[in-house]
């Protein structure tokens, strides 16, 4: 595993690195796209089944729509036509032929979705409707970064349809809610939920919210957004409905997805100068038994221990890497690269002490324990792992943050410190567009929980009641 670019040397650099020697993804043949290789998409799977579940406990229930999408469904919402028409792909012939109409490759499913739902709903006894769809996208990107932009991406997003403007609402922001506790609890990030600006909203949306994570280098991610859209789409491809008092009615609509970009957020946030470092809620794999011996005498006495150790952490993903073509140094190495949170190492001594040696990947902590209670131990450790993985990556993350009054100092900040930036602005696109020309910096969200503060705009001087999240973006 030589090679690893450091961290504070390159991020960029140390990023692509850790993902192509991680087994993550590798680069495809056609531009812009990548193949998620086993260990990544173990990784992706674990994520998916417990999104999955949190989605249906909340309702829904998941469907599948086609990946191409007649081109006049897009002419249909003339801000969702512009805000994706540049980054769509559009298929224009089939069959050997030139086609009738041309059919675009989804960017996202809103309005071949809508078009099903105009044949659905017809009363308000058919509402709501809550579907969610696993899929993949294309976005035709122009600056392609394994996992965080991809011309190909992996991604659910849910459609769902309301009789009124609250509980189209109330089920933005739920689910908004899911992708924080998702965040949080399984990917061990912390994130700032909040609605985004005016100029920052999802083409044809009424309302966007957004959950903000930090990286590694201090730039934020957005890596889940869930969408109000009022009725936008609703009134383009008439989907409407008779209320109980027999009147007709457009119905409210929301969508909201997370992708496989959340991927590259757990490599950004918690991987160090040695790879990958895995939540172990989401590991593909939550342990590695790595057996020692020289000879065959010593291999007699460990493996049977290996096999006590291995059935005792039944429940845990655990792998047994007993591989004899590579050495022990190999092992070790090709493990911490692959961020597997606890290695358990047995050797002879370790079988004639009836105890194997725990190894953290997070922190390089060791401790020796009975294989009597190792199931119970590793559980325990694990637990730890993922509590104190999210701590680190809070208190790095308040320590990246600054409140900032004046111009010129956010200006400086931008430029030589980076991280979230917490000041006033008065609500202008032109001062938002100022300071993203002059900084890089965008706003990412008014966090949804903001302290109301009076104050002045940093960038006119103009009053304004709270703070927003100021920070380059990936």
């Amino acid at each position: 595993m030589k090679g690893l670019t450091k961290r504070s040397d390159d991020f960029a650099g140390w990023y692509t690195d850790v993902i192509l020697k991680a087994e993550l993804a590798d680069y495809a043949p056609t531009r812009g796209c990548m193949v998620i290789r086993p260990y990544g998409f173990g990784l992706w799977e674990n994520m998916v089944v417990q999104l999955d579940r949190m989605i249906k406990e909340t309702g829904h229930q998941n469907a599948y729509f086609p990946l191409l999408v007649p081109e006049s469904f897009f002419q249909q919402e003339s801000e969702h036509v512009e805000g994706f028409s540049p980054e769509c792909a559009v298929v224009t012939h089939g069959g050997g032929k030139k086609l009738e109409e041309n059919l675009m490759v989804r960017p996202t499913s809103e309005t071949v979705i809508c078009s099903m739902y105009a044949k659905w709903i017809q009363s308000y006894r058919d509402l709501p409707v809550l579907i969610n769809q696993w899929a993949n996208v294309f976005r035709w990107e122009l600056r392609p970064r394994l996992f965080l932009r991809t011309t190909e991406f992996l991604w659910q997003e849910g459609h769902t349809a309301h009789a009124t403007e609250a509980e189209a609402e109330d089920e933005t922001l739920k689910m908004l809610d899911v992708y924080r506790v998702f965040a949080e609890e399984y990917m061990a990030i912390p994130v700032i939920p909040g609605p985004k600006t005016e100029s920052e909203k999802f083409p044809g949306a009424l309302r966007t919210y957004t959950i903000e994570g930090m990286m590694g280098d201090g730039k934020a991610l957005q890596m889940g957004t869930s969408h109000n859209l009022g009725q936008n789409f609703s009134k383009a491809f008439n989907i409407n409905f008779q209320t109980r008092e027999g009147l007709r009615e457009f119905v409210w609509q929301t969508s909201w997805g997370m992708s496989t970009r959340t991927v590259g957020a757990i490599v950004l946030v918690h991987g160090d100068d040695k790879g990958l470092v895995m939540p172990p809620r989401l590991a593909p794999y939550q342990s590695v038994i790595i057996p020692i011996w020289k000879d065959e005498a010593e291999r007699a006495a460990v493996l049977p221990c290996v096999d006590q150790a291995s059935k005792s952490l039944q429940g845990v993903r655990c792998k047994v890497d007993d591989r004899e073509q590579y050495g022990l140094g190999w092992k070790f190495s090709e493990w911490e690269v692959k961020g597997v949170p606890l290695r358990v190492e047995i050797g002879p001594k370790d079988a004639a002490s009836r105890q194997a040696v725990v190894v953290r990947r997070d922190t390089g902590a060791k401790q020796a324990i009975p294989l009597d209670r190792l199931g119970d131990e590793v559980r325990t450790l694990l637990g730890t792992i993922q509590r104190e993985m999210f701590e680190r990556a809070a208190a790095f993350r308040e320590q990246q943050t600054r409140r900032v009054d004046e111009y010129e100092t956010l200006k400086r900040v931008a430029a030589e410190e980076g991280g979230f930036i917490h000041a006033h602005w008065c609500g202008s696109a032109a001062c938002e567009a100022t300071i993203k020309e002059e900084t890089k910096n965008t706003i990412r969200c008014l966090p949804l929980h903001r302290e109301r503060e009076s104050g002045r705009c940093v960038s006119c001087g103009a009053p304004s009641d709270g703070r927003v999240i100021f920070a380059q973006a990936y």
